[in-house]
């Protein structure tokens, strides 16, 4: 483990993401600050920031666990996001980019989440 999470795919496609996340909650009605809004960009903010925690841990099992998390809160951005959709805050068509870059993240941490586990196995 001894590179930095600012290497890893993962982190820097997740802090990307955090990027446009934010982009298009700016565009959400005002009375949706400290709800839909706020809680899109904690846990976009969560990805890269459990990524980074968990890479700079003593442990690929402590590393596995805040993969995990990192995995959880980009489910919450799926929902999310579908939610926003729904409720016509995003345009459909950026809806399905965030959708799809959301799977495409999704997929880079599941395999990195099960080469974790392999080593730790």
């Amino acid at each position: 483990m001894g590179r930095s999470y600012r290497d890893l795919v993962e982190w820097q496609k997740a802090m990307k993401f955090v990027t446009a996340i934010y982009e298009v909650t700016q565009r959400f009605p005002s009375e949706e600050r400290y709800s839909l809004t706020n809680q899109l960009r904690r846990a976009s903010v969560s990805v890269p920031s459990n990524i980074a925690e968990g890479q700079a841990r003593f442990s690929q099992k402590e590393f596995h666990h805040f993969l995990s998390m990192a995995r959880g809160s980009l489910v919450e951005i799926e929902t999310q996001l579908l939610i926003a959709r729904n409720l016509k805050y995003v345009q459909p068509a950026k809806a399905e980019y965030l959708l799809a870059t959301a799977d495409e993240l999704g997929r880079i941490l599941n395999g990195l989440i099960s080469s974790i586990k392999n080593r730790v196995a």
